[in-house]
Order: structure tokens, then C-alpha cells, then sequence
């Protein structure tokens, strides 16, 4: 069964592009119990499409690499720090006026080293709903799947000008 498509406006009719695959890590911190907590979100560096956009940190897979090793690559270029093991948890594909992306989200639990942001963007650590805006596009679905599980009512995050309707 193929993963589920979020078309973004101004998109419509180009969903023909072949996908990039992105690693996208949900850093949540954990309480002594287990228990999911604040999770971290990053915002878009000035040079970049989407620029001040808060999403889940990541980046594009290079030739050869895994979800994991290209999580652990990005993360490490973009907020200094090593993770531990990754989980793989939620895949989509996503098609902006820019490029079409397939999104694996990967849970990470653990991480060492001080976070240091490398390409000058900003991070937050955040809880539904989130406060910080705009949010990217792609990041919509995430928060809703986090809601879900955490059996969250309510809005994700505040109205921005890039969310898509449900």
C-alpha cells in the first residue's frame, strides 16, 4: 500500500516528480516512567525554501545511505549532537510547488552533546499544541499523529498561512 500523499497549494499537477527521501528525526524526551513529553521542533535557515518554517529536523538521504545513517549524518551537521537508536515510525509523501518529498519520520529517544545550531535556524522544544509559527506543511500530519497517540483533543498548532485543510 503506498503511503499517503499531502498535496501543498500551488502543486497540483506536478505529482509526476520522483519523490526525494528525507530522514526526519522526532527528538521526545522521555520522563523517568517512559512517558513522551516535549518534542523538538527547528525552524527553517534564511537560505532555504520555506525560510523561519518550524518542521522536524532532518535532510535528504545521499546515495547508498539508510533512514538511520542519514538521520544520524543531518542531525549531527545541522544541532551538533550524536543520537542514539532510531525508530522508525511514519512515512508520507508530500508534494510542494519546490519538490516532491517522501518524509520518514524516525522517534529518537536519546542523544548526546549540546545542541548547537549550525545553520543558524532556531529550536524550540514544544508540547500540543504547539506554539511557535508558521509550521511547515509537512509537519501538520505529524502533529496529528502525535496527538492521536497521546490522545490529545483539540488544535495541533496555531493557524498558519501554509496549513493545508485535513
Amino acid at each position: 500500500m503506498a503511503e499517503p500523499t499531502l498535496v501543498v497549494p500551488g502543486a497540483e499537477g506536478l505529482a509526476a516528480r520522483r519523490p526525494v527521501d528525507v530522514a526526519v528525526g522526532v527528538l521526545i524526551e522521555r520522563d523517568a516512567a517512559g512517558v513522551e513529553g516535549r518534542f523538538l521542533l527547528t525552524s527553517r535557515p534564511a537560505d532555504k525554501v520555506y525560510a523561519g518554517y518550524w518542521e522536524f529536523p532532518g535532510g535528504k538521504l545521499e546515495a547508498g545511505e539508510t533512514v538511520g545513517e542519514a538521520l544520524r549524518r543531518e542531525l549531527h551537521e545541522e544541532l551538533g549532537i550524536t543520537i542514539g537508536a532510531v525508530q522508525p515510525w511514519q512515512q508520507i509523501e508530500v508534494d510542494y510547488p519546490h519538490a516532491r518529498v517522501r518524509l520518514h519520520f524516525c522517534k529518537v529517544y536519546a542523544w548526546q552533546g549540546e545542541f548547537e545550531m549550525r545553520e543558524q535556524q532556531s529550536m524550540a522544544w514544544q508540547t500540543l499544541p504547539v506554539a511557535v509559527v508558521p509550521v511547515l506543511p509537512g509537519t501538520v500530519p505529524v502533529l496529528r499523529w502525535l496527538a492521536d497517540e497521546r490522545g490529545h483533543v483539540g488544535p495541533t498548532h496555531a493557524d498558519s498561512p501554509a496549513e493545508v485543510p485535513a
